[in-house]
């Protein structure tokens, strides 16, 4: 894995494609896309949304998916992590309204709890605290596979009407938008595919971009409908106090829990890492189709857990890369992937993941 820029500069307390996206945030508060220029804007998000998936059809390898397999139970475990425990901890936190969440920030909470897991961020974690990098990979293509299919069908049947509910017309829109063209990314990976590893630099800002854009005109539509006089900074303090707590917890269960299971240190890692974190380059699109003019809201969780998980994370991976040099721990499955010996390497995180 190549380096990349550092992870959280010493000067600097934000990533700063986080910082491009608040920029962009202030941009659609004082010049929001309306009339015209808003027709413009979503015909160029929808492009760009479509655009986004099909690049992740033409990097993800299938001959490594299909390799991965072999680590059956890793995968299954964060898969589970990901779209079964997470949910599940999203669905808990409807007690928590209207005394502490209003019901729009809470839709997008339970959103963010459906949103599939990072791939770069993982790998680059996993990498900093010697942890099994292969498994780390495989486990964050499969999330992004799965959640090509699993987020919107759980997203229409836990948010129903509010992410426009599961009518023929919402599937059609998820298909076209979603699941088509990743899946001809994935059937022109044969032709496309050296091309996008060759150009992963100059594609990976053509990614950057085109999530620009849809932050841009989710965020125009609410300003347009005046939903930013629904959030309070009270309110916003507290949604970042619960999802604090929700990422505790996953980083919690994903460790312990690896454990009680039997995986070695290699894999524990790989799972903590995987299986605690939401991709914001998935999220975005996705809330944009799903929730269309509501989107704005709906991403912010997501937007505010994506920043507070690799700041956490960064802070785990450094510790764990400190960690005593042991002895390999005896594995009882005979599925498991033996564990990469790797540096310890300050790896950095694409900003994208």
């Amino acid at each position: 894995m190549s380096r990349r820029t550092t992870l959280l500069p010493s000067w600097l307390p934000i990533e700063p494609y986080i910082l491009a996206i608040l920029g962009t945030v202030g941009l659609a508060a004082l010049l929001p896309a309306s009339g015209g220029a808003a027709t413009v804007a979503d015909g160029a998000s929808t492009t760009a949304i479509a655009l986004l998936f099909f690049l992740y059809g033409a990097r993800l390898s299938t001959r490594e998916a299909l390799d991965g397999l072999r680590h059956w139970r890793l995968h299954v475990t964060v898969l589970a992590a990901t779209f079964v425990v997470f949910p599940l901890l999203g669905l808990a936190a409807k007690g928590l309204v209207p005394a502490v969440l209003t019901p729009p920030l809470y839709s997008g909470l339970l959103f963010l709890c459906l949103v599939p897991s990072t791939v770069q961020s993982s790998i680059a974690f996993t990498s900093m605290a010697r942890g099994n990098v292969p498994a780390a990979i495989c486990a964050g293509s499969f999330s992004s596979l799965a959640g090509v299919v699993l987020t919107p069908l759980l997203a229409a049947l836990l948010l129903g009407s509010t992410a426009g509910g599961f009518s023929a017309d919402s599937l059609t829109e998820i298909v076209l938008q979603l699941l088509v063209p990743f899946l001809a990314g994935q059937l022109l990976r044969r032709w496309v595919g050296g091309f996008v590893l060759r150009n992963k630099k100059m594609l990976g800002y053509v990614d950057r971009g085109s999530i620009l854009l849809v932050v841009y005109t989710a965020f125009s539509h609410g300003m347009v409908a005046g939903i930013w006089h629904q959030v309070t900074p009270a309110r916003l303090g507290l949604l970042i106090v619960v999802e604090a707590v929700l990422l505790a917890v996953m980083l919690s269960l994903t460790w312990f829990g690896a454990r009680r299971l039997g995986f070695d240190r290699g894999d524990r890692i790989a799972i903590q890492f995987a299986g605690s974190k939401k991709s914001l380059a998935a999220g975005l699109p996705m809330a944009s189709v799903l929730f269309g003019p509501q989107a704005a809201l709906a991403v912010l969780p997501l937007m505010l857990f994506h920043q507070m998980q690799l700041m956490v994370c960064a802070v785990i991976a450094k510790r764990r890369a400190r960690d005593p040099e042991v002895q390999p721990e005896p594995k009882p499955q005979s599925d498991s992937v033996s564990e990469p010996e790797t540096k310890p390497e300050p790896e950095a995180v694409a900003s994208r993941g």
